[in-house]
């Protein structure tokens, strides 16, 4: 048994109360410290990823304990991907939140920003729902402190708003939690897949129940219509670098859909059959067009692209509802491209911010920088906006290929068509309004004093957008050998007996308790 697939989740929670402790006082020292501990992240994840790209699926049991009784993470393609996206995700966040020192404008970020990490890694790692649930809630209190990070009574209130929201998705974890106890009397995800089967037919209501309240759970994290009210604020409220960041927490819940519904209430399975397609599908549409009517609607960058985010959440879930490999595989890829191209535009937001009196889409007096943030705003409006030749049009093609051949592929087509093209007009009048109709400064009367010079972002700034759209381009460059590796997760997610023989060691057999237990 290795200790190194503990490390994603030991380490931030290390060097958290170690920042707090010994720190405090001291940014130099956080900065060193914070920056140091996302690159051993950065290492650590791409050589779990490594490991399991040959579809190696490693196991830890916590004490030494054998599941299901026993605390597992599990390592395989799929849960060591989300881990290298979200570590090299947060090395940006970080750097660009040094940069423009948002980090020195409140207490703790980068105490809470470990936290937040060892959450976010805990959750795509664990083997358990239980389990799933302690990370969901460790990475949620991280996120209630990043949100209201640096104050503002507006911030406040988006802050109390995603508070209730997200108290209200553990609420109802719980109760599916206790429903599924109830039925099959485990919480381990693979004891569980077993045992789901073993449940007569005429005896499903208990588990069907818990299964429709996982699916709203997830949906609520994931920002799915009708549930997804609360993200417009709380992204447009954030702090910049804390918005950049959250755009992987809603992959946590289209994540644990896929994982949940593929290995224990899979699409063949009896007892769950239909709630893909009955409920998923048409929410997901809905989320897309609603996202992407939204991004016209807007009247405030950061608003837009909080609907952007949510366009794009609906997108990766139309991809999901379909439920056979070619889409997960689609929907994977699109993950990956949307987490980085929402993660840029939220800190590019924060560029525009600087220098404006604030982000109403308005023309104003150009600002220091205008060239090279416009130019920056543009190449990540044509990968949210999904146009040739970066990786959302690939994406956009992936998923458009996989519905060809289903039932409902023409109101998929229609939709993302029609919403792509909404999405370009939102995008296309956000820009031109932001610095092509940007207004001359008025002459100066020469007895009056002069106007106060704003000051240009860091460079540092620049170097962490520019870094996220690198990733982009890379993205879309491999994207032949990035659809294969997505591939071959969705053929581990949809084959999930070795997964299962791993975590039980009980090859072919199904798990029982033990005498005494």
């Amino acid at each position: 048994m290795t200790h190194w697939i503990i490390a994603p989740v030991v380490l931030p929670a290390l060097l958290a109360p170690f920042i707090v402790l010994a720190a405090r006082y001291h940014i130099g020292i956080q900065r060193v410290f914070s920056v140091a501990g996302v690159l051993a992240l950065i290492s650590v994840a791409a050589g779990l990823a490594w490991q399991a790209s040959d579809g190696t699926i490693t196991l830890y049991q916590l004490g030494d304990w054998a599941a299901p009784f026993g605390i597992v993470l599990v390592a395989d393609r799929l849960s060591t991907l989300m881990v290298l996206l979200t570590a090299v995700l947060a090395l940006f966040v970080l750097l660009y939140a040094i940069g423009s020192e948002w980090d020195n404008r409140g207490r703790h970020f980068h105490a809470l920003f470990q936290f937040q990490l060892m959450g976010i890694m805990g959750a795509f790692l664990t083997g358990d729902l239980f389990n799933l649930f302690v990370f969901f809630e460790v990475l949620l209190i991280a996120s209630y402190g990043l949100m209201i990070h640096s104050g503002g009574n507006a911030r406040l209130r988006a802050g109390v708003q995603y508070v209730l929201f997200n108290l209200l998705g553990s609420t109802l974890f719980l109760f599916a939690l206790g429903a599924i106890y109830a039925e099959a009397g485990t919480l381990n995800m693979a004891d569980l897949a077993q045992r789901v089967r073993l449940i007569d037919g005429a005896e499903t209501v208990g588990i069907r129940l818990a299964a429709v309240l996982l699916l709203l759970v997830f949906a609520i994290k994931a920002a799915v219509l009708p549930l997804h009210f609360w993200l417009p604020s709380s992204y447009a409220e954030a702090p910049a670098p804390v918005a950049a960041l959250f755009a992987i927490m809603t992959k946590v819940g289209a994540y644990a859909i896929i994982r949940v519904y593929t290995m224990i209430f899979s699409p063949d399975l009896d007892v769950t059959a239909g709630l893909h397609t009955t409920w998923l599908m048409p929410a997901a549409l809905a989320s897309l067009a609603i996202g992407m009517i939204g991004v016209l609607a807007a009247r405030h960058l950061d608003r837009l692209v909080a609907f952007a985010v949510i366009g794009s959440m609906g997108m990766v879930m139309v991809a999901i509802s379909l439920f056979t490999p070619t889409s997960i595989t689609a929907a994977l890829y699109y993950t990956v491209h949307s987490t980085l191209a929402a993660a840029a535009l939220f800190l590019i937001v924060d560029l525009v911010r600087t220098g404006r009196a604030d982000l109403n889409l308005i023309a104003q007096p150009v600002v220091p920088g205008a060239a090279l943030t416009s130019a920056l705003f543009f190449l990540a409006a044509i990968a949210m906006a999904g146009l040739p030749p970066l990786s959302g049009f690939v994406g956009k093609l992936l998923v458009l290929d996989a519905a060809f051949s289903t039932s409902a592929a023409a109101w998929i087509w229609a939709v993302v068509l029609s919403s792509s093209l909404i999405c370009v007009v939102g995008f296309s009048r956000a820009g031109s309004t932001l610095f092509w109709k940007a207004k001359s400064m008025p002459v100066a009367d020469e007895a009056a004093e002069p106007p106060a010079t704003t000051p240009a972002p860091a460079t540092l700034s620049y170097v962490a957008v520019g870094g996220l759209l690198a990733l982009l381009v890379a993205h879309t460059v491999f994207a032949g050998p990035a659809t294969a590796y997505m591939a071959d997760i969705s053929d581990q997610l949809f084959n999930p007996e070795p997964y299962i023989e791993t975590v039980l060691d009980t090859p072919g057999k199904l798990s029982t308790p033990k005498e005494g237990y």
